[in-house]
């Protein structure tokens, strides 16, 4: 079975997005901090968005900006597998992309069941939350960044019920971020 993981960044408050969808505070580039990204898009991934989220990352990451900020990131971006979750889309045109539109819940229900590589979250707060709800998470990594931003968009706002979580890494980084891998306990 797939495992689901999440891969966000968060301010110290709690954020993984200011009050108007900013994220730059995020992208402190040095390194160790690019080593350890590059690492992480070394392997395979099915990567999961939200609409807004997906939005973001295709109108990003196929541009020559993005190839030349971060060739690699954007190469596996680009070759990656990537689903889309929208009720609202008519089609997704960013490569490798497949537009799911059922329930949510079933269908990562139905692709963790199927073999394949592990499942990614990037950013995408409202998918986050639900399968958050739903339990279907099976780890959280967090790269807590040193600021603090007042408010904002929050992985976890709404969530009625508590979800107890357990510890199982980290590392932290000269730049200030610590990276911080929970499971559910």
């Amino acid at each position: 079975m797939r495992k689901l993981m999440v891969f966000n960044m968060m301010s110290l408050d709690g954020f993984i997005a200011d009050g108007q969808g900013d994220m730059s505070w995020a992208h402190q580039h040095d390194e160790e901090w690019n080593a350890f990204v590059s690492g992480n898009v070394s392997g395979d991934a099915l990567m999961v968005f939200g609409r807004v989220t997906y939005d973001l990352m295709a109108g990003y990451w196929p541009t020559p900006a993005a190839a030349a900020n971060s060739p690699l990131v954007a190469k596996r971006m680009n070759q990656f597998e990537k689903i889309v979750f929208s009720r609202r889309m008519e089609r997704a045109s960013w490569q490798n992309t497949t537009l799911l539109k059922g329930d949510l819940t079933e269908e990562v229900k139905r692709l963790k069941a199927v073999a394949g590589p592990g499942l990614v979250i990037l950013g995408s707060a409202s998918l986050v939350r639900q399968l958050t709800a739903a339990r279907l998470i099976d780890e959280y990594q967090i790269a807590l960044n040193p600021v603090v931003l007042g408010g904002g968009k929050s992985m976890f706002a709404g969530l009625d019920e508590r979800v107890n979580l357990k510890l199982v890494d980290s590392r932290t980084f000269k730049n200030g971020n610590v990276f911080l891998t929970y499971r559910p306990a």
